[in-house]
């Protein structure tokens, strides 16, 4: 299965951050949409300028307390984005995402942010697929 078959399944929706926007702003934008991680954009959505997850808030937290909700996205962003494309196999993926230790890879096609995959959306396919696996050999036995 191909990244744009979870994409047409979940929708290709992305919530993106400025990078001026404040931790606090982040913050209160991961609660309400309950995601993990955001894309950071300076131009509404089109490309990828970071990624800000709960993880980077944590981190930052430890070291700078609290006065971290006040810094801007930018300072606590991760700046090198590991990224897919839509013709990107879901194994591989799943791999590649293990392998990094990324939960979330932004989708981009043609340089432009297209959607974002989240390592929930792919354990998730995945189950469907064994659950559809499942399905099918049951009936094969009792047919």
């Amino acid at each position: 299965m191909r990244i744009a078959e979870v994409i047409r399944r979940k929708g290709a929706d992305v919530v993106t951050v400025a990078p001026e926007a404040t931790v606090a702003e982040l913050v209160a934008l991961l609660a309400e949409h309950k995601i993990g991680a955001l894309v950071v954009s300076a131009d509404g959505g089109r490309t990828v300028e970071g990624i800000a997850s709960e993880r980077d808030v944590v981190r930052r937290l430890h070291t700078d307390g609290a006065d971290v909700l006040q810094r801007t996205v930018r300072e606590i962003m991760t700046a090198e984005v590991e990224t897919c494309v839509p013709e990107d196999e879901l194994e591989s993926l799943a791999r590649r995402m293990t392998d990094l230790r990324v939960r979330h890879l932004p989708v981009v096609v043609d340089g432009r942010l297209h959607a974002i995959v989240s390592i929930g959306d792919v354990v998730k396919n995945r189950l469907d697929e064994l659950q559809d696996e499942r399905d099918q050999l049951v009936t094969y036995v009792q047919g």
